[in-house]
């Protein structure tokens, strides 16, 4: 497996370089998260002021509610990788025809250097907006095992939006501007995932659909698991199993639609 994994790592180390020449970033990043983040919280909140003891809408105590808004905000940072965008500004300027004749899986390559940028946005954005808030408002502290599900959960959560992600940088093939399909892919990932309004707040039809769907375990699924919202351990397994199901055949897909979209590619140069 290491000399599988090895040249490989070289992308992961450049991957961190690059990011260190733009640590004003991560400045910019939290700002913007902790803004959304106290938008929603606020809100809801206010929404849930009058909740009684026992829960208000879709079993939500005040400080549970706040607690999923606040963590989906951050599990959007960790999941905002900038696979989509690289991958097609490479496919625009003809760069991806350079991995080509590499002895490496281009995919492959970009989830290596997507980590550190997950890493980089967990640490100087997530960990830090998460700590202000809890100075603000009150949340909801989890179960130990509720925590260590939580954490392979969004280990999980990374690997469908690196797929999601890829998949849509992979439409450069097809188009020579992909910003629209960017925008369309952030707006139907973050209702269906869960981070805009619990899928347990959502009408029947509407919750049946968005749980069918994998980007349900971006958000919804690890916060399931994160407040203790499944019934007993196989409930906890169902909701790791469905993740694991849609990496697994999201992974396939993406290889899958890569090999097709070779046969579409051309570069000129000289």
């Amino acid at each position: 497996m290491r000399p599988r994994v090895r040249p490989y790592l070289p992308f992961a180390t450049g991957g961190l370089q690059s990011l260190l020449q733009y640590r004003s970033m991560f400045v910019i990043s939290g700002v913007t998260a902790a803004a959304g983040a106290a938008v929603t919280v606020f809100l809801w909140r206010a929404v849930y002021a009058g909740a009684p003891a026992g829960g208000g809408p879709g079993g939500f105590t005040a400080a549970s509610i706040t607690t999923y808004l606040l963590v989906a905000q951050v599990l959007q940072v960790l999941h905002t990788n900038r696979v989509d965008d690289e991958v097609a500004a490479e496919v625009y300027r003809g760069d991806v025809a350079v991995m080509l004749v590499r002895p490496v899986s281009y995919p492959v390559v970009r989830f290596f250097a997507c980590l550190p940028v997950v890493g980089a946005n967990a640490v100087l954005v997530g960990v830090p907006v998460l700590v202000l808030f809890s100075f603000l408002v009150p949340l909801t502290v989890p179960r130990p095992a509720d925590a260590v599900l939580f954490t392979l959960s969004t280990v999980l959560s990374v690997l469908i939006a690196f797929c999601v992600n890829l998949l849509t940088g992979m439409t450069g093939f097809l188009t020579t501007n992909t910003w629209g399909v960017r925008m369309v892919k952030q707006s139907v990932v973050a209702f269906f995932a869960g981070q805009l309004v619990p899928i347990a707040l959502m009408p029947g039809p509407l919750a049946a659909l968005a749980s069918a769907l994998p980007f349900r375990g971006m958000v919804d699924g690890p916060l399931t698991l994160l407040l203790g919202r499944y019934d007993g351990w196989p409930g906890a397994a169902g909701v790791l199993a469905q993740q694991l199901g849609w990496a697994a055949g999201l992974m396939l897909l993406c290889a899958a639609l890569w090999r097709a979209a070779l046969s579409r590619l051309e570069v000129l140069g000289g």
